[in-house]
């Protein structure tokens, strides 16, 4: 398929900057890709639409989720942790403030680490960037990795520990570029900006379908006897990436790093032989399983790296269900949902989402597309 082929008109009233109050509380979109029908509206005892007093539609929420799922059924998470990963600094002599994202640490000993910096053009190797006004956190830019990418070597001489944790205790919550363009981060950005299961730092963006999923919600999944299994892939900015060539074949998606142990194979396994439903929470999610699954349909034990670009038309060879949210246009994410409910099928319930008034992007609505 074309890039073009993902184009739409986004008003800028649907993206969402802010979560919804309660994570569960989001409007939920139901797509059953054989039958092809379409639910957005909660049906009364009779199966006719619900109307609220006002005679409005009353819309599914994500709770809705557990009316779609029976005992155990499975769902995949994707148990990354973000960290704050944006970080502002000064450079030497000009003062000029330079905008620092956190990627990854490349040598824990040496304090190296691989970053973006915005402006760019300000930044060359031998330069110092100052953190605090008063304060020890000092980076040398020792390399130029690509155009905006650089390697900082941070000159703090403390333990390990001591010098993540005041280093991230200068860095506020990696928002997309689409909300901080928008609106400042707020303290409560970091916490928002996590899925209430995240364990395994690593991510610099979230995994944005989990952050619907509320402790009361797991409660009830759990009390129905739905099974949980976690993976990890640490999210990247490959995501947001442009996609700057018509042809998808020759995007090339950056690397994240993933796990999926064997007690995840086990748990996903046994729902599949058992002919029970594998819901992916997330296109990060199924990226991974289908990075990790066999030529049997079965998950593997994997660790190293992935730059699956799942676009359509493509066959899944691991899960039955997914979780997604309403992507930006030309998005890599939306291609992999489209690609997991049929181009066609996506593009309708895209169009029914821009009429209704549903929410894009990271902290917006979300969509269920199960394979009946």
């Amino acid at each position: 398929m074309k890039l073009s082929q993902f184009k739409f008109k986004l008003p800028e009233e649907q993206v969402a900057l802010e979560p919804t109050y309660h994570r569960d509380e989001c409007r939920l979109m139901v797509v059953h890709r054989k039958s092809g029908k379409i639910e957005m509206i909660k049906k009364d005892d009779e199966g006719n639409d619900l109307l609220d007093d006002a005679g409005f539609p009353v819309y599914l929420d994500f709770r809705n989720i557990l009316d779609y799922f029976d005992e155990d059924d499975t769902f995949i998470f994707n148990d990354t942790k973000v960290f704050p990963a944006r970080l502002y600094g000064t450079k030497e002599k000009t003062d000029a403030k330079i905008e620092v994202f956190l990627l990854r640490e490349l040598n824990p000993d040496l304090r190296l680490w691989d970053v973006l910096v915005e402006p760019a053009r300000k930044i060359r190797i031998g330069n110092k960037l100052f953190f605090e006004d008063d304060g020890p956190m000092v980076a040398e830019v020792i390399d130029n990795t690509t155009s905006r990418g650089r390697t900082l070597r941070f000159l703090y001489d403390c333990p390990h520990d001591e010098f993540k944790r005041e280093l991230f205790a200068l860095g506020e919550a990696p928002l997309p570029r689409y909300v901080v363009d928008k609106r400042p981060s707020k303290p409560d950005d970091m916490e928002r900006f996590q899925t209430i299961y995240a364990q395994k730092e690593g991510a610099v963006t979230a995994p944005a379908s989990g952050l619907h999923f509320s402790r009361e919600l797991l409660k009830r999944m759990e009390i129905r006897g739905i099974n949980f299994a976690y993976i990890t892939l640490h999210c990247g900015l490959g995501c947001f990436d442009p996609i700057e060539v018509e042809d998808l074949t020759k995007h090339k998606m950056s690397s994240e790093q993933m796990f999926v142990t064997k007690e995840a194979c086990d748990i996903v396994n046994k729902t599949k032989v058992n002919g029970h439903r594998v819901c992916a929470v997330g296109v990060s999610t199924a990226r991974a399983t289908e990075s990790a699954v066999g030529t049997d349909g079965m998950l593997k034990e994997f660790e190293g790296w992935t730059n699956k670009f799942i676009f359509p038309p493509y066959e899944f060879g691991m899960s039955n269900a997914l979780i997604a949210n309403f992507y930006h246009p030309e998005s890599t994410m939306m291609m992999t949902q489209c690609s997991f409910g049929g181009y066609d099928l996506v593009y309708e319930a895209y169009k029914l989402a821009l009429k209704n008034g549903y929410r894009f992007g990271c902290y917006g609505d979300a969509m269920l597309i199960l394979d009946d």
